[in-house]
């Protein structure tokens, strides 16, 4: 099967920054490998069973990360904005997948941040999604999916085309090495544009105004543990709280 391995589609909230009035600041968010992005891979590999696999990421991603990792292949939209919106990267994401061609399958990290991308993704291209999936595989020409739900284990069926939104139950096991990586920056990487893939500026939801929730005034009781706990109480009994 075809399958297209998407990565490095999100920003690290980690590196996001929350200015005084309460907005967020995504600045210095780079794009960077998901929790999920390996066992995505990985689960491509086992869908295409020896048949094509390319990688795709958007934005300023290192397109390198999957071809260090035994994908020949790899597709970059260089000039899509670092997003935020799952919509918007969703519209990206498919269109890309549109341009490339005859796929099959698209696998995916499950986000926790970006729960909405699989979802979108999916509704853009008409193409049914899984989500949560453990493990997948190519059996007879379809998709075998397995995943837990609770306490059960559910095995499902999937025909091509579709989208598959995968979780990682571990980290990584087997890092490239520095030589892998160095062979992998060596290797060609198609890199298209907004335009190119016909997607134009990307819609995204953007936010007119915010406000910082409303808070009461803090009280600080000074002084050795006693004496501060007698002033709270007496605190607490003025506001009829004791």
């Amino acid at each position: 099967m075809k399958t297209v391995i998407v990565y490095k589609w999100a920003r690290d909230a980690k590196d996001a920054a929350v200015r005084n009035d309460g907005s967020v600041d995504w600045r210095n968010a780079k794009m960077s490998p998901g929790e999920d992005d390996f066992a995505a891979l990985e689960a491509a590999k086992a869908i295409a069973d020896g048949g094509e696999i390319i990688g795709l990421t958007i934005g300023d991603g290192d397109a390198s990360w999957v071809l260090a990792r035994g994908v020949k292949e790899a597709v970059s939209i260089a000039d899509a904005p670092n997003l935020v919106d799952n919509a918007a990267t969703a519209a990206v994401i498919a269109a890309t997948v549109r341009k490339i061609g005859d796929v099959d399958i698209v696998t995916i990290g499950d986000s926790e941040e970006y729960a909405g991308v699989p979802a979108a993704l999916a509704g853009l291209l008409g193409w049914p999604a899984v989500a949560h999936v453990d493990s997948a595989e190519a059996v007879d020409g379809r998709v075998r999916i397995t995943r837990k739900l609770g306490k059960d284990v559910e095995t499902v069926s999937l025909a091509a085309p579709a989208v598959v939104a995968v979780s990682a139950a571990s980290p990584e096991k087997k890092v490239p090495g520095m030589k892998e990586q160095l062979m992998a920056r060596k290797r060609p990487v198609s890199k298209l544009t907004l335009a190119d893939i016909g997607a134009g500026g990307a819609e995204a939801v953007s936010s007119r105004a915010t406000r910082l929730p409303e808070t009461t005034a803090a009280r600080l009781f000074e002084g050795a543990p006693p004496a501060a706990a007698a002033q709270l109480v007496e605190a607490l009994r003025g506001e009829g709280v004791l």
